[in-house]
């Protein structure tokens, strides 16, 4: 997200006012990061999945857990490695010797949250276990399809700067997650904040201790997404989504640019974050502000241009510069 200084308006309903609780109680763990509070919060509005990027140490793994805590939803965590086979993460068929029969051993991906930590770290074949989960909501195992909880998030980390022993994720699976949100390093006085917690006590595992509670629940959830697909997109603005993501498979740095899925994904995302705006109606604004979090992992740049250094956000940018904005 792009608004690092974001204050969510007076609330309209209780629907708003319970996200609004949800961000207050997050930040009692997490400091800073208030672009990617919003983008998980966009992310489960539109019931879809998020990569976050960053180096180690930005509180990935601790905004999952807060996330999950305050929502009172179930969260599960997978290590992703090399030696890790796809029965690992959505589970396989044990043989019951006294039985006589082979009975199903649910693997973490039957959660609300998944967090797939380091999820190109392992190979493609397991890549892909995710890849029925991520757009079916179920996984079949031995051709019966066992569904997931509801809700059910994917939420991946990848470290921007190790390359070596990684697989780079599929185009086929990075279109599959929503939002891609980079979390920077923070500025020195959020640092100096988190560093000041821990010399107080803080301990990251111990969310209960550190004030969290739940404030919100599925129910809440369910209700917020309902009102979310209730918000108006005008047919202009419509238009200007798919405008958007049509210049960014003509431009000439670009070898692959946002599919019509991405189209879909941005005009969800900006509905979302009207709502969280406290709106229900979409405004142009609302489409650039989702704009490079929604497609940048849906363009792929010449190695070329690559080398120039240019980048899909930046493609996205020059986009919203120069494409005419409906009135």
């Amino acid at each position: 997200m792009s608004d690092p200084t974001y204050t969510p308006p007076p609330p309209l309903n209780p629907a708003q006012d319970s996200l609004a609780r949800v961000r207050r109680e997050v930040a009692k763990a997490i400091v800073g990061q208030d672009g990617a509070v919003s983008g998980l919060l966009v992310g489960m509005l539109c019931s879809g999945h998020v990569l976050l990027e960053g180096v180690p140490g930005v509180a990935k793994t601790l905004l999952v857990r807060s996330l999950a805590a305050v929502l009172a939803l179930e969260t599960k965590r997978v290590q992703f490695t090399p030696d890790l086979m796809p029965g690992d993460v959505t589970g396989s068929l044990i043989y019951d010797a006294q039985a006589a029969r082979f009975d199903f051993r649910p693997g973490p991906v039957f959660t609300n949250l998944l967090l797939a930590d380091e999820i190109n770290r392992t190979p493609p074949k397991t890549q892909a276990a995710l890849l029925e989960a991520m757009e079916e909501r179920q996984v079949s195992i031995d051709g019966l399809p066992r569904p997931l909880p509801d809700p059910f998030m994917v939420i991946a980390t990848q470290n921007p700067v190790e390359y070596e022993g990684t697989y780079p994720l599929p185009e086929a699976q990075l279109d599959r997650f929503l939002l891609k949100l980079v979390l920077p390093l923070p500025p020195r006085n959020d640092e100096l904040q988190v560093v000041a917690r821990h010399a107080a006590g803080f301990d990251p595992r111990d969310l209960a201790g550190a004030g969290l509670t739940a404030v919100a629940g599925a129910a809440d959830l369910a209700a917020a997404r309902a009102q979310v697909a209730q918000t108006r997109v005008d047919t202009q603005v419509l238009g200007y989504v798919v405008d958007i993501c049509r210049a960014t498979r003509s431009a000439p740095s670009v070898s692959l640019g946002a599919s019509p899925r991405g189209a879909t994904a941005l005009m969800k995302t900006s509905r979302a974050w009207a709502w969280l705006n406290g709106r229900d109606f979409v405004t142009p604004d609302d489409v650039k502000a989702m704009a490079i979090p929604t497609l940048n992992h849906r363009i792929q740049v010449r190695t070329e241009a690559q080398m120039d250094g240019t980048t899909a956000g930046g493609i996205i940018g020059n986009v919203l510069a120069t494409l005419a904005v409906p009135r």
